[in-house]
C-alpha cells in the first residue's frame, strides 16, 4: 500500500534533485524546495529536519536505484559479477545518473558527511566480502599486494582522474568503462576463463548481500520521516 506521506516525501526529493542540478548544493535552500513542491517550508521539515538529511535521503534513493540496476544485470547474466564487468558497469550506471555525478563532483564536503555510519559500515563490509569471496573462488589474483587498496585506488582514479585536466574530456564514459574493464581484467584477474560454477556461487552470494544493502538504503530514505506509517 502506498502511503500519501511517502508520496509527498518523493515529490520533495524530486524537486530537491532538480534544484541541485540547476543551482548546486550550497545554493539550494529548503525554501526553494518547498516552493517547487507547492508546500510550506514547515512541511518539508516534517520529513527531514534539515537540508543535509534531505540530501542524504536523495543520495540513498539514487544509490538504491543504481544498485537495483546492477542486480538486474547479475540476474540476467551471473558473469556480470566478475570484477572487470561489475566495476565498469557500476561506473557507467553512476555516469548515467546526473544527480550522483553532481554530488560526487561538486559536493565533496556533503558527500563526505553522507551521514549514516551504519550504512557506511555496511558498504565497507560488502566491499570486503566481495574481495574475500572473489579470492576464495579464484576469481581475483592472490598475488596482488594490498588488493583492497589497489582495486579501490584504480577504480576511484577512473572517476576523478580526468577532473584534474581537460586533456581527456573527449573520452566518453563508455570508452572509459572499456579501459577500466581492460585494466581490472589484466591487473586483478587470473588468466584464462573463470570457472562457471564459481561464478554462479559468487553471483548468488553477492546478489543477496546487494539486496540487503538496497533494503538498508530504502529504509534510510524515509528513516528520519516522523510522518511515515508505523511498522
Amino acid at each position: 500500500m502506498s502511503h500519501p506521506n511517502r508520496e509527498r516525501a518523493d515529490r520533495i526529493l524530486d524537486a530537491a534533485g532538480e534544484l541541485l542540478l540547476r543551482m548546486g548544493y550550497r545554493k539550494v535552500a529548503v525554501d526553494d524546495i518547498a516552493r517547487a513542491v507547492g508546500i510550506g517550508k514547515g512541511t518539508v521539515y516534517l520529513h527531514w529536519r534539515n537540508k543535509e538529511l534531505l540530501f542524504q535521503a536523495l543520495m540513498l534513493r539514487e544509490s538504491a536505484d543504481s544498485t537495483d540496476e546492477i542486480l538486474a544485470g547479475i540476474k540476467a547474466d551471473p558473469a556480470m559479477i566478475l570484477p572487470h564487468r561489475m566495476i565498469p558497469a557500476s561506473f557507467l550506471v553512476t555516469h548515467r545518473r546526473p544527480l550522483v555525478m553532481a554530488m560526487l563532483r561538486g559536493n565533496a564536503e556533503m558527500f563526505g558527511s553522507m551521514g549514516d555510519l551504519a550504512l557506511k559500515k555496511q558498504q565497507d563490509e560488502l566491499r570486503t566480502q566481495f574481495e574475500e569471496t572473489m579470492l576464495r573462488h579464484g576469481l581475483v589474483r592472490s598475488d596482488v599486494p594490498n588488493l583492497s587498496f589497489a582495486l579501490n585506488a584504480t577504480t576511484v582514479g577512473f572517476y576523478f582522474g580526468g577532473t584534474l585536466t581537460d586533456e581527456f574530456d573527449g573520452i566518453t564514459p563508455e570508452a572509459k568503462a572499456e579501459v577500466l574493464a581492460y585494466v581490472i581484467r589484466t591487473a586483478f584477474e587470473p588468466p584464462g576463463e573463470p570457472d562457471p560454477l564459481a561464478v554462479a556461487e559468487v553471483a548468488a552470494e553477492l546478489s543477496s548481500a546487494l539486496e540487503a544493502l538496497v533494503s538498508g538504503y530504502r529504509k534510510g530514505i524515509y528513516a528520519h520521516d516522523p510522518t511515515r506509517a508505523p511498522g
